[in-house]
């Protein structure tokens, strides 16, 4: 769901069929390196507390092994399984885009596959074609009982329920969608700190637009100012905390009405209107200071910073919808599925409570604290990417759901005809591609929510309708 460039160059060459793969499938040792110390006695003592499964030999499909990338040691979920329960994960390697078809080659020729990643077409697509088993019958093994240990995630495990059952279960949320800016430029400017409104529960849509015609009214003459660039198409519809599919009392339905919806895109249709809108895609925060606002996931931040040294960079979420209960935020879930087929539920489900083990403990917090802080430097020692601690603790808040609720809409997950990334022009994305686009960037292909709206309904309609006859 969450975007990482808009110049995809092409796909891969489909890998070797099943005569092949056998021989990219990878066994780890179970013996467990002292260098993963900062998985803490406390919490492998808890772990005892679960179901311990007997067969812990788990088979990964990904396009990414589950040690950590450029290490021989294993992740602190991965040291958790091997220490606790025995376990070990064969990985089999898949390129990126091609690991259902790959799953299907191997189910197709006798092999089997126990653990995928998760992605936002698992649901409700991929549970829909019977590519993933539920989780339920082994939420013992999970912990999904232990006190604590799921704190936090039960509305949004909740919210992904599917025909009564549970198919993915985040451990942790990932790649907040922000707004980076630079508090330099809002000084210079008179305008209020964004982070300091965010904080004292006044960071909404009017403080947003307000910040960014302050910005370009006040632009020196003879230079075009802009109020914000990048991508937000999605994190302002999902701030209204209404979906353009809903998923009530077991049946999809067809949301694209919503008013909420309706004022999301006239939001971004204003930005466009007063001039505000910076197109273009780029992977930092632009260096012209020409653009107050830079919409991206928060990885782009570190670079963003090594960029913009003197601008003192500072994110915030996309503002609150004035009539939302709640801060909604755009982010991604980090689960893992249970493939179709396997009889490794219970250590799969042992894997998962281990990755929410990994995620919730506190020296481990600490690590990874440690680990996002460091500078990384070119070979000339110039500042190549950093985050700054203050950075640091804000993107973490965004992603605590005692202070925001990730946002979800079925709708990204139902097939190429709703959201395809990769396609970037009209005739070819998807609806909510050309929901989150089209206003801001493609006057010509709509004047108004009105029409947008018009020639995307049926499409939504159809394919709400396909999927209900699946039910």
């Amino acid at each position: 769901m969450i975007k990482t460039s808009r110049a995809i160059a092409g796909i891969i060459a489909l890998s070797a069929a099943f005569s092949a793969f056998s021989c990219s499938s990878k066994s780890r040792s179970k013996t467990v390196s002292n260098t993963t110390e900062a998985v803490t006695d406390a919490t492998v003592q808890r772990t005892t507390a679960s179901s311990v499964p007997t067969d812990t030999e788990i088979t990964w499909l990904a396009d990414f092994d589950i040690y950590p990338e450029g290490s021989s040691q294993p992740s602190p979920a991965l040291t958790l399984f091997m220490n606790q329960f025995g376990g070990s994960v064969n990985y089999i390697h898949a390129d990126h885009g091609k690991i259902i078809q790959r799953f299907d080659e191997i189910r197709n020729s006798g092999g089997t596959v126990d653990m995928l990643p998760y992605d936002i077409s698992a649901l409700p697509e991929g549970v829909s074609k019977g590519l993933y088993a539920p989780l339920d019958p082994y939420y013992s093994y999970m912990g999904m009982n232990e006190p604590g240990l799921w704190d936090g995630m039960n509305d949004l495990i909740n919210r992904l329920a599917y025909k009564g059952q549970h198919y993915v279960i985040p451990y942790a949320l990932s790649d907040p969608q922000i707004l980076t800016y630079s508090r330099k430029l809002v000084q210079e400017a008179g305008l209020d700190d964004p982070y300091k409104l965010y904080t004292e529960g006044r960071w909404d849509w009017e403080a947003f637009m307000k910040t960014m015609e302050g910005f370009t009214e006040k632009a020196p003459a003879g230079i075009k100012r802009y109020g914000i660039t990048g991508w937000f198409g999605q994190s302002a519809i999902q701030s209204t905390g209404h979906s353009i599919v809903a998923y009530e009392n077991g049946s999809f339905r067809n949301n694209i009405d919503d008013p909420a919806v309706g004022k999301a895109e006239q939001l971004m249709k204003d930005i466009a209107d007063k001039g505000l809108y910076r197109s273009g895609w780029r992977d930092f925060y632009p260096t012209d200071q020409s653009t107050l606002f830079f919409a991206s996931a928060d990885y782009t931040l570190g670079v963003s910073n090594a960029k913009n040294e003197e601008l003192d960079l500072m994110a915030v979420p996309f503002p609150k919808y004035a009539d939302a209960e709640k801060q909604y935020i755009s982010c991604n879930f980090d689960a893992k599925m249970l493939a179709a087929g396997s009889t490794k539920g219970a250590a799969v489900a042992a894997f998962i409570m281990c990755e929410r083990y990994a995620a919730t403990d506190d020296k481990l917090a600490l690590s990874a604290k440690e680990q996002a802080l460091a500078v990384e430097k070119t070979g000339n020692g110039v500042n190549k990417s950093f985050i700054t601690e203050e950075q640091y603790n804000a993107i973490q808040s965004y992603l605590d759901t005692s202070k925001v609720t990730p946002a979800f809409d079925p709708a990204y997950g139902m097939g190429s005809r709703m959201y395809s990334p990769g396609n970037y022009s009209y005739e070819t994305r998807g609806v909510m591609d050309n929901l989150e686009t089209v206003l801001l960037e493609e006057p010509g292909k709509a004047d108004s929510w009105d029409s947008l709206r018009a020639a995307m309904t049926a499409i939504v309609a159809d394919e709400v309708d396909k999927l209900n006859k699946l039910n």
